[in-house]
């Protein structure tokens, strides 16, 4: 009976929430699914049924929205300072930068409720070094949230494989090709590395680069297909959610589903159980190098997670891991509730990693000054390089969501406002004070940090790692 009990007054505290908005409730069935994929087989034919989808969003969403809804801040009112279709490109699309004569070819997959924006900056930089570059628009994304109420990993793996294998018909059957993954593209991109390796017959990969990767995921996550049910039964809409914001932000939605965890968490059990097959007489050989960057604290990915369940159970052939440590300084170390150096010291500890490591942090505990210590595969010879870099002023970590943006990024950088006269809004440099819960967007988002100051180090290494492995950057 108690039980009964508690589950009545969860429900009527999740239904008690906002009330959903048109984006909240449109369905664009103009989608792919991973059905299509026997009818739609090359990215042209993706793109086709991707415009298709984009006119529905305008039909759907756009002209429907109500006339209380028609604000500044609101991504679906046309012509808004957050509406993304305002700006010369819609980055929510999927993109492609070309070249003329490839030295190698990358593909970018981006995070769950994300947009191939989060990688534009990366993508653009090796673009310039010769390379074609794909940045795919996963399934349910780039459009309204309602986007992520039915689709399922399998639908974005699908995409996945269309969009290498035009990758690759690119750039021909020698030059290398590689997949950028940020956040749930960093565990696409391991399922198709790890697919191919299992014998399923794919374009072949040379390095992966994964970035805040979504390699494991709370347990908890197991719930939500319980939740998720009870959304299907009339009046219960809003236990599809867990969480109902405003969206204002251009490339990104603030709502989520409790589908999108779901599918995140089953990705995750799926890829686990292939590496730990592939693991099962020694150390996965043959898998593409790999590269990760993550901070080690991390509110979305358990950090240890990357190491434990991926990194540990790769043979030691050339694949490396960087993190990015919180702030040492003694000011900033109080503040923390608790200290990740469980973690460093664990792994700066270990002689038998089977992957080189590279900790981002501070020269000591009085000053920002930034330095790089790190080691080769099963050594325990470490190495300190002093960078030019210092933590910003008041910034105690990176975050989940900082890591792919540069600094200077129009959206979420450390920008200045915008010029008089210009429709943007820099939503990485909003400084909030007056009254807690006076705003219409969360005090909490503005606490998180949109952007990494130390970008152009993982740019830079991006590069060198990519360079070692195959692609030599294009000097014209």
């Amino acid at each position: 009976m108690t039980g009964v009990v508690l589950v009545g007054v969860y429900v009527y505290m999740l239904e008690s929430r906002p009330d959903l908005r048109v984006w909240h409730e449109a369905r664009l069935d103009a989608e792919f699914r991973a059905a299509d994929a026997a009818s739609i087989t090359t990215l042209d034919d993706y793109l086709r049924l991707e415009e298709r989808l984009f006119a529905q969003l305008a039909e759907r969403v756009y002209a429907r929205i109500e006339d209380a809804e028609r604000r500044m801040l609101n991504r679906y009112h046309a012509g808004s300072a957050t509406d993304p279709t305002a700006q010369p490109q819609d980055w929510n699309r999927t993109f492609e930068l070309e070249a003329d004569h490839p030295v190698a070819g990358a593909l970018l997959l981006h995070g769950l409720s994300d947009s191939p924006y989060s990688l534009r900056a990366l993508g653009e930089q090796l673009n310039a070094q010769g390379m074609w570059v794909v940045g795919l628009r996963l399934p349910g994304h780039g459009t309204a949230p309602s986007g992520l109420l039915e689709v399922t990993w399998h639908d974005f793996a699908a995409a996945v494989r269309i969009a290498a294998r035009r990758v690759r018909e690119r750039i021909g059957p020698d030059a290398p090709l590689y997949i950028v993954g940020y956040s749930n593209g960093g565990a696409l991109a391991v399922e198709y590395a790890s697919a191919r390796l299992a014998g399923e017959t794919l374009p072949a990969v040379d390095a992966l680069v994964l970035i805040s990767p979504a390699i494991g995921v709370s347990p908890l996550a197991a719930l939500a297909v319980w939740q998720a049910r009870l959304a299907h039964l009339a009046g219960l809409e809003k236990l599809a959610w867990t969480d109902i914001r405003p969206e204002f932000d251009p490339y990104k939605y603030n709502s989520f589903t409790v589908n999108a965890g779901d599918q995140i968490y089953r990705l995750t059990l799926h890829t686990a159980a292939r590496i730990e097959a592939l693991a099962a007489t020694g150390g996965v050989s043959g898998f593409p190098r790999v590269i990760a960057f993550q901070s080690v604290v991390d509110a979305t990915i358990p950090p240890a997670a990357l190491i434990d369940a991926l990194l540990s159970k790769l043979a030691p052939e050339g694949h490396e891991l960087v993190l990015f440590d919180v702030n040492r300084n003694t000011q900033a170390e109080p503040l923390l509730r608790r200290d990740p150096e469980t973690l460093t010291s664990r792994l700066l500890d270990d002689a038998t990693l089977p992957f080189g490591l590279t900790l981002v942090t501070n020269a000591n505990p009085y000053t920002d000054r930034i330095v790089t210590r790190g080691r080769a595969a099963q050594t325990m010879a470490l190495e300190e390089t002093p960078l030019p870099l210092t933590w910003p002023t008041g910034v105690f970590s990176l975050s989940h969501v900082a890591l792919p943006f540069a600094p200077d990024d129009p959206w979420y950088g450390d920008a200045t406002p915008s010029a008089p006269g210009e429709r943007r809004i820099s939503l990485g440099n909003i400084a909030v004070r007056g009254e807690r819960n006076l705003l219409e967007i969360a005090d909490s988002y503005f606490l998180r940090l949109r952007y990494n100051p130390f970008f152009d180090y993982m740019a830079e290494r991006v590069s060198g790692f990519l360079e070692s492995h195959g692609a030599a950057p294009r000097n014209d």
